[in-house]
């Protein structure tokens, strides 16, 4: 199964390298978000350094959730994701594939970027190194609970639009863990708790989203 699974992310590696747009539109989406907010609202570093945990990590939000209905939809529009469903190998492996892919291509940039958005906002030393540790260890549950509302909303009009409405609310706690860690570490205060409650969510999503996005997918082929 290892061997699949490597398969799976090399194949829509080279898709998705084919198709660069796909990925630069969310980087540019992030960084348009996260850079109107110093522009539009007050300048002072205090101010600044109070809100860019939020503004980053809803940013970092908008934007894989802005790349989600992409997951299945090229597979789906050419007919090869039925092939796959119905192929000898564990559907749930096959999720799992897409959905490194989908935090490669789409998260992990954002992450990478971090830093830098940070800086505009006046984070350093600790908060910094907090805010990208939280994006690495919130983005992958991001991609992971998203792959669930792709499946469910695959070949539906308006399918970003309900993507949105159904995994938003459980975006939830990832945001409030993940900013919280930011603001713990600008008030001097422990942020394991945080970050352990972050893990948490990605081995729990882990354990579910594959499974139950193999289920969706099924329906949703019907």
């Amino acid at each position: 199964m290892i061997a699949f699974l490597i398969e799976v992310v090399r194949r829509d590696l080279l898709l998705a390298v084919r198709r660069p747009a796909d990925a630069g539109t969310v980087l540019i989406f992030f960084v348009v978000v996260a850079s109107l907010f110093p522009l539009a609202g007050n300048p002072d570093p205090v101010v600044l350094g109070n809100i860019a945990p939020g503004v980053l990590w809803v940013s970092a939000l908008l934007a894989c959730l802005l790349s989600l209905p992409r997951i299945f939809s090229g597979d789906y529009a050419d007919g090869s994701l039925e092939q796959m469903v119905i192929a000898p190998q564990p559907l749930s492996v096959l999720v799992l594939g897409k959905i490194v892919v989908h935090w490669l291509i789409s998260a992990l940039p954002l992450v990478l970027l971090a830093p830098v958005l940070g800086l505009q906002y006046g984070l350093q030393g600790e908060p910094l190194f907090v805010l990208v540790l939280s994006l690495l260890l919130g983005t992958p549950t991001l991609s992971l609970i998203g792959a669930i509302g792709a499946a469910l909303t695959l070949g539906s009009r308006g399918g970003g639009v309900l993507v949105s409405v159904l995994v938003l609310p459980l975006y939830i706690p990832v945001l409030i863990f993940g900013a919280g860690a930011v603001v713990a570490s600008q008030a001097g205060l422990e942020v394991q708790a945080y970050v352990m409650l972050l893990v948490a969510c990605f081995l729990l999503s882990l354990v579910v989203a594959p499974w139950a996005t193999s289920i969706a997918l099924r329906i949703a082929l019907e």
